[in-house]
């Protein structure tokens, strides 16, 4: 159970990574060398999301690894598939197909079976 929890913890940090780069993308000005482009990107508070988001998942990440089998740990890591199919609907508003959610529920049952 504790596999779990962990497991999912660092699966949402995974995807917050993500869905902040995503963000910080969005909010991306036409590449240029300019110092006003620089400036731009150091002061896009979604990279810095991103950032710490993707240093949080590692460092659980590690400390999964370090206490857990990879056999049963790597096979968790898919419930970020889980977490971003979520935040594609609620946040960038992303029409998700039901063959989509059957996917999902395939994720779901094999995380199950592979923690039991």
């Amino acid at each position: 159970m504790k596999l779990i929890l962990f497991a999912v913890i660092q699966s949402i940090f995974l995807c917050a990574g993500q869905l902040f780069m995503k963000l910080a993308l969005n909010a991306f000005e036409r590449a240029s060398w300019s110092w006003s482009f620089f400036v731009s990107q150091l002061t896009n508070w979604w990279w810095l999301a991103c950032g710490v988001s993707f240093t949080a998942a590692g460092v659980l990440w590690m400390y999964i690894l370090k206490h857990w089998s990879f056999s049963q740990a790597y096979p968790l890591s898919s419930l970020a598939y889980i977490f971003g199919m979520i935040a594609a609907m609620l946040i960038f508003h992303e029409h998700i197909a039901w063959t989509q959610w059957v996917g999902i529920l395939f994720i779901m049952a094999g995380c199950y079976l592979v923690v039991n």
